[in-house]
């Protein structure tokens, strides 16, 4: 993808860089948290592993990632390398990582966030991570996620 129409990048709040490593911690010794999963990528500098809690979604039989903080680190060595593993309540998965335009993105985010507009509390804690309505118009999705990255995360050993 382009890079040159990309908005800088963000920051994730305190509080999560508090949390993470303890999440982390967790889902590492097998917890299962939600819908969430630890994903490792390389560094696209350093050539390491860099491992980070994120939170998956499903659509259409398939998983997804977003980024709620927009450009961040993780984003842009996925971008690189376009492979990670990924792992959940104790198995771990090598998967390929491909980018999804904006446009491609916004039925998969209003079909990954359907499930969570059902009851007020997951709503409005999915709403913390992803701010769309459920009546956003399609243009408002596609600008969200024009800040926030999506990639489909296929089973496989890379993107190639």
């Amino acid at each position: 993808m382009d890079n040159s129409n990309r908005p800088p990048a963000m920051r994730a709040p305190r509080l999560v860089g508090a949390i993470n490593p303890i999440v982390s911690w967790l889902m590492g010794a097998g917890v299962r948290l939600g819908p969430n999963a630890l994903l490792t990528v390389r560094g696209r500098s350093s050539g390491l592993p860099r491992t980070f809690p994120i939170a998956l979604l499903e659509a259409h039989g398939q998983l997804f990632v977003q980024s709620p903080y927009g450009d961040v680190n993780w984003v842009r060595n996925l971008r690189v390398d376009g492979r990670a593993v990924l792992a959940r309540g104790g198995s771990r998965q090598e998967v390929a990582a491909i980018e999804v335009a904006p446009e491609a993105a916004e039925p998969v985010l209003r079909a990954a966030l359907a499930p969570y507009r059902r009851g007020r509390l997951s709503s409005a804690f999915a709403g913390l991570f992803i701010p769309l309505r459920a009546e956003a118009s399609r243009a408002e999705y596609i600008e969200h996620v024009r800040r926030h990255p999506v990639f489909e995360l296929r089973p496989g050993p890379s993107a190639d």
